[in-house]
């Protein structure tokens, strides 16, 4: 295995999509400035190619991760990797990885099955860094950052709230939902299913069933900004630990979303628009007033489909709620044409068709931490730490922008020998947070905070 510091040092990106925009043009400066070959590989080696065409040198590569015989064969080549694939091929790339020694940096939620490989990873001296992304990732760099500078100063925190959320910029803000699609639009439509959600309120542990998430939404205040809906975000408790604050009364990550779309989702989830687990039979002439009455009990022939689902879903018939779910096109009597699929799919489909980013448009990433505290002198105070940024064109999105970057940065510092540790991580410790936020600082990522 090459050292860290070798100049052949070279790196292999799995996946082309959404996200990989900004990373690629940041792994291309890495090559330029430093010389270090860089493949993007992909399914599509269209999709690969045109992101790649503008970067000399770059290599574009087509790869079915499927064949381990050819993901082998790159991973060996290779002294990183870097998976922005779907989260469960994340386990079959780091078994790769760890027989070939090489490092490996995921976006993704850190699993049981990638915390496996911790000690092996020791064992072969390599890095397989996870959660290294926007949320995860940012957020924690940023977090640490000041729950480490409040320790410093002798003060015990005694709240945490931490809420991020991928959204449309004020000036491309068009349609009611306040929202269009900047990422994996099914993870969108599966949010909130990944698991189970609970949080600390006040000394209490919450459980949050997914039947009521959304229904649960609380206003966030972001300076500028305005309100914002957020909701509770998968397991919090578990970064409790993580974070160093045992004993904290309340600690909650949580998603942001614009006032009133938690609502709106909410009767989706109610209807059972975003359920995954069964086929709708369609047929050619199968149409979406059919596909929404089927999932209201009044519904059905001679009804009003609106009224009758807002009497289902306890609203009256005016409420923006059901505007909402009208602008969608689920009242309307025009013809699905698909095939048969899931609900979740059908509404996938919705979504992908009404929630396009126009080429012309900019996506907006927001995040808050909130910290309340105790100074060794007694006295109360609360701070926090706030990001806006908008994207630049519809591909180089301010989420492909907060995902990529901190997994760019860290790329260079494994390359140029400064991150020491070894094993399964994720980024907590100052080696981490101070190298990555200066950069981003340079790249137009950079946090407000302030005492309130």
């Amino acid at each position: 295995m090459a050292t860290a510091t070798n100049p052949s040092f070279s790196i292999l990106l799995l996946g082309a999509g959404r996200s990989a925009t900004a990373l690629i043009g940041y792994l291309a400066d890495l090559h330029q400035q430093h010389g270090w070959p860089v493949t993007v590989a992909d399914a599509s080696e269209d999709l690969a190619i045109h992101k790649t065409v503008q970067y000399p040198g770059i290599k574009a590569a087509a790869l079915d991760v499927n064949n381990a015989e050819a993901a082998q064969a790159l991973i060996k080549d290779h002294q990183l990797v870097i998976s922005l694939l779907p989260p469960p091929m994340h386990p079959m790339v780091a078994g790769w990885c760890l027989q070939h020694q090489k490092h490996l940096i995921t976006a993704s939620y850190l699993s049981e099955a990638m915390s496996a490989f911790d000690q092996a990873a020791k064992d072969a001296g390599v890095l397989f860094l996870n959660e290294c992304g926007l949320d995860p990732g940012i957020d924690h760099l940023s977090a640490m950052k000041v729950i480490d500078e409040l320790k410093a100063e002798g003060a015990t925190i005694t709240r945490f709230a931490s809420y991020c959320g991928g959204l449309i910029a004020p000036e491309s803000d068009n349609n009611p939902w306040n929202y269009k699609i900047t990422w994996n639009p099914m993870n969108v439509v599966l949010a909130g299913q990944g698991g189970i959600t609970k949080f600390l309120d006040q000394g209490q542990l919450k459980y949050m069933p997914y039947a009521k998430l959304f229904g649960q939404a609380t206003a966030v205040s972001v300076k500028g900004l305005g309100l914002f809906d957020a909701y509770p975000n998968r397991d919090s408790v578990g970064y409790v630990r993580t974070y160093g604050l045992e004993g904290i009364q309340t600690f909650i990550r949580g998603t942001l979303r614009r006032q009133g779309y938690c609502t709106a989702w909410q009767a989706l989830v109610t209807l059972g628009y975003t359920d995954n687990t069964y086929t709708w039979p369609l047929t050619e002439t199968t149409t979406w007033a059919e596909v929404t009455a089927s999932f209201v009990p009044k519904a059905g022939l001679g009804t009003d489909l609106r009224q009758t689902t807002a009497q289902y879903l306890g609203l009256p018939a005016d409420d923006i709620v059901l505007d909402k779910l009208a602008w969608l096109g689920l009242f309307e009597d025009t013809p699905v044409r698909l095939l048969a699929d899931t609900p979740a799919k059908l509404l996938l489909a919705r979504i992908e068709a009404k929630w396009v980013l126009a080429p012309y448009d900019k996506d907006l990433v927001v995040m808050q931490h909130q910290f309340d505290y105790t100074k060794a002198d007694g006295s109360r105070h609360t701070r926090h730490a706030d990001l806006a940024f908008v994207g630049q064109t519809q591909e180089m999105t301010a989420m492909a922008m907060g995902v990529g970057y901190p997994i760019g940065i860290a790329a260079k510092l494994i390359g140029l020998g400064q991150l020491k540790q070894t094993g399964v991580q994720i980024p907590l410790s100052p080696d981490y947070y101070e190298p990555i936020l200066a950069e981003l600082m340079t790249l137009g990522i950079t946090f407000d905070e302030y005492e309130v």
